[in-house]
């Protein structure tokens, strides 16, 4: 169905028709001095069926595409198409003219439209192949719409794709370390090894609810965060300490799930594992005027070389961050004294 045949639509479309309406009243009043009162009346019925007339491009424009191969066929066929359409325009006109000389004091008006038969034909044909040249335009502009729009969801389903890809790249590499911590718990304590592997049945039960949520709350994300280092405590006990400072109004704001989980491993892996005495990590959430501010620190020892791995984690988070926020999202990271700092930043979404 045509696309202006909906009630508002070809209201709308109708009363564009009331200036071709007048615009051809004034021609025939121009060339024959017909009265305007009667050539209105007798072009008003014709224009409203030759408005319906002019929808008849729509059909044929959507089956007979532009094409420089087809030219001739697409000439043919357009003129063919507008012949018939004016000459339904002119008979329209000579019948309403023929219907009002029936009338007392019309009897001239069927003789005087007759004799402009020949210029309501030739603006019958303009009419037509105007209507015809905007219907490939709004064709034109629907399929480039429709263009940009599957563009669009292409885009859409290849950020979704690469960030469950960059996300699905974290639980192997936790796993990992964690079953890397368990063998050389193993040999040391039997039975911390199997606290520890109770605590990681626990926690993977948990990111594995996650698999089919893009975005958690903080809390949550929080939570998840604490229950791997209590995981990673039965390893280290007390050479691993945990300080927080979250302000509870941030932890409603919704993060990406998993997005803290690089971070503390990397503040265990290569920060508490490395020390003798150990040390704390510290987590902090903060609502600020631009979103949420996160802080991982941890201590380290600098006569060690950074892992290429702790980098690798970090670029996963700051890529997730940048396609989920775009230039509101970032990540920060470098060392100062001792210790080593990732900053997350991000709009605070609800």
């Amino acid at each position: 169905m045509h696309p202006l045949l909906l009630r508002r639509r070809i209201l709308a479309y109708l009363l564009a028709w009331i200036p071709i309406w007048a615009l051809l009243v004034a021609l025939t009043w121009a060339s024959s001095r017909i009265p305007v009162t009667e050539a209105a009346l007798v072009l008003a019925p014709a224009c409203l069926i030759y408005a319906f007339v002019c929808l008849s491009p729509w059909y044929i424009s959507r089956n007979r595409p532009l094409s420089l191969a087809t030219v001739f066929g697409l000439a043919v066929t357009w003129t063919g198409a507008a012949l018939a359409g004016s000459l339904v325009f002119i008979a329209c006109a000579w019948l309403s003219a023929s219907l009002l000389s029936q009338l007392s004091g019309l009897e001239r008006v069927a003789n005087q439209v007759s004799a402009q038969l020949p210029l309501l034909f030739g603006m019958g044909l303009l009419l037509y192949l105007l209507s015809a040249g905007l219907h490939y335009m709004a064709l034109a502009a629907e399929q480039s719409h429709d263009a940009e729009r599957r563009a669009v969801e292409a885009r859409t389903l290849a950020r979704e794709a690469e960030l469950q890809a960059l996300k699905m790249q974290i639980n192997p590499h936790f796993l990992f370390n964690s079953l890397h911590s368990i063998a050389a718990l193993a040999t040391l304590d039997g039975a911390r090894a199997r606290e520890m592997c109770i605590r990681l049945s626990d926690f993977l039960r948990l990111t594995l609810s996650l698999a089919d949520r893009e975005s958690i709350p903080l809390r949550e994300e929080l939570a998840l965060a604490r229950n791997y280092l209590e995981v990673e405590r039965v390893r280290f006990g007390d050479r691993l300490q945990v300080e927080e400072a979250v302000e509870p109004a941030c932890e409603s704001c919704v993060v990406p799930a998993l997005v803290l989980q690089p971070l503390v491993e990397n503040a265990v892996k290569h920060g508490i594992a490395g020390l003798v005495e150990g040390g704390a990590i510290r987590l902090q959430a903060d609502k600020t005027e631009e979103g949420v501010r996160i802080v991982v620190e941890n201590p380290f020892d600098v006569e060690v070389p950074a892992a290429r791995s702790a980098g690798l984690g970090l670029a996963h988070v700051r890529k997730r961050l940048v396609m989920r926020y775009g230039a509101q999202g970032s990540l920060d990271s470098g060392a100062v004294d001792g210790r080593y700092r990732v900053v997350l930043r991000f709009p605070c979404q609800g």
